[in-house]
């Protein structure tokens, strides 16, 4: 089993990138959460072996909790792993993990190639997986440190809003403005949101 691949970036698109390691080029299958994290002239990328009887096809991952429900998804039956793939790309790991567990059949099925039934079976299958095992931290901050966050809820609790609405207003600011880099300007931007 190959568990990750380190080398120089050789050519980079939103489904696949080579990666030449040592004078070898690997060609690995990529999703748009992926392509969007890898920067720079050189990548690791945790990976995923397919074999089939006609072909051995690596999907790659920039983070070991994006391969840990790729996996999750995969093991679904009906699902393969270009279809996981394709989820991977039009959802947000932690928005796949937020469909899982609300049981949002619609937006499942939203996705190419996925039928009511499929969905259905994908949230049966993995709402409890999900629910426990799934390490969501770094799928929620790729980018900004968790006690940011924590210390920006914790100083819109000490200012009277309530968890819940604090929670999903810090979330979508980390999700959409990725440029915040320290508690003050989490906690001014929530404030102005609200």
């Amino acid at each position: 089993m190959i568990t990750h691949i380190q080398g120089k970036l050789v050519e980079k698109t939103p489904t696949y990138v080579v990666v030449d390691v040592n004078g070898i080029g690997y060609e690995i299958k990529i999703s748009l959460q992926t392509f969007s994290a890898i920067d720079g002239e050189f990548c690791k990328l945790y990976t995923h072996l397919s074999i089939k009887e006609d072909s051995h096809t690596l999907f790659g991952f920039f983070k070991e909790s994006e391969r840990h429900l790729f996996r999750n998804l995969i093991s679904v039956s009906g699902v393969g792993p270009s279809t996981a793939q394709v989820i991977l790309s039009t959802y947000s790991p932690i928005e796949i993990i937020n469909h899982i567990t609300t049981a949002d059949v619609k937006a499942i099925q939203s996705v190419k190639g996925i039928g009511a039934k499929t969905a259905q079976r994908i949230i049966i299958d993995l709402k409890d997986k999900v629910a426990k095992g799934l390490p969501t931290a770094d799928l929620l901050f790729d980018k900004v440190d968790n006690t940011i966050r924590e210390e920006a809820l914790s100083a819109l609790l000490a200012l009277g809003f309530a968890k819940k609405g604090a929670e999903s207003r810090i979330d979508k600011i980390l999700k959409s403005e990725t440029e915040i880099s320290s508690v003050e300007e989490l906690v001014k931007t929530a404030l102005s949101q609200m």
